[in-house]
């Protein structure tokens, strides 16, 4: 471990999606997520739905050879590989008024929630394009357009936690967006809401979107078929 592996600040995200193969092995698996909490990793499993994986792993660590080990624990139990998504935890630029707690809280969050089991993640970035470049935008009007989609968010406080964490960099897009909410609908309402305030509508542009539930190591193997 050497300290180029760490961020200064925050912690190191990593989602790994994956399905099981013949070989998958329910001892082996438990014990690379056990060994991970065991190193003070936060790791949240979540059981996948549609064909693009079938468990989640989403793990926070303090540096990247943690999170090393534990995507090679689960390769190693029998598990393929299908996607991944790597960043950072981040207090946004336009958050410089936040009080000191929630700026920490975004970087060393507390999760899973409780009782927020409907999970959803997905990349997004930024257009950059003749008209629509955001990156061209007067800072002053960034902030204005982030603090309209912040306002259109807090509606759902108490409904869903969300993580931005960042990917510029790290990843093949800019932030990554995970999701827990109180119900699979909810996700639906807070994704369509927010889509329409003129920073979503204008400038961002969405990959991919994995859905599934929270629940213990355990549960989650059991549901795709591993039992003891």
């Amino acid at each position: 471990m050497t300290d180029s592996s760490a961020p200064s600040i925050g912690r190191v995200t990593l989602h790994l999606f994956l399905k099981q193969t013949p070989l998958a092995d329910r001892g082996e698996a438990l014990a690379a997520v056990e060994k991970a909490v065991g190193a003070d990793l936060t790791v949240i499993t979540v059981s996948m739905l549609g064909h693009k994986a079938d468990m989640a792993v989403m793990a926070l660590a303090a540096n990247m050879w943690e999170l090393r080990e534990l995507q090679t624990g689960l390769i190693a139990a029998g598990f393929e590989l299908v996607d991944s998504y790597l960043s950072l935890t981040e207090v946004s630029e336009y958050a410089d008024g936040l009080p000191e707690k929630m700026k920490q809280d975004r970087l060393y969050p507390d999760l899973p929630p409780e009782s927020k089991d409907a999970w959803c993640f997905y990349p997004m970035s930024k257009r950059r394009q003749p008209g629509q470049n955001w990156f061209t935008t007067s800072f002053e009007r960034r902030k204005e357009l982030m603090h309209e989609h912040g306002t259109s968010g807090r509606k759902f406080a108490g409904r869903v936690v969300q993580l931005i964490t960042g990917s510029t960099g790290m990843d093949d897009y800019e932030w990554g967006v995970t999701l827990f909410a109180d119900h699979p609908d909810t996700i639906k309402e807070v994704v369509y809401t927010m889509r329409f305030d003129e920073a979503s509508a204008e400038f961002a542009e969405f990959g991919q979107f994995y859905v599934g539930m929270v629940a213990s190591p355990e549960e989650v193997l059991r549901t795709i078929g591993l039992h003891d």
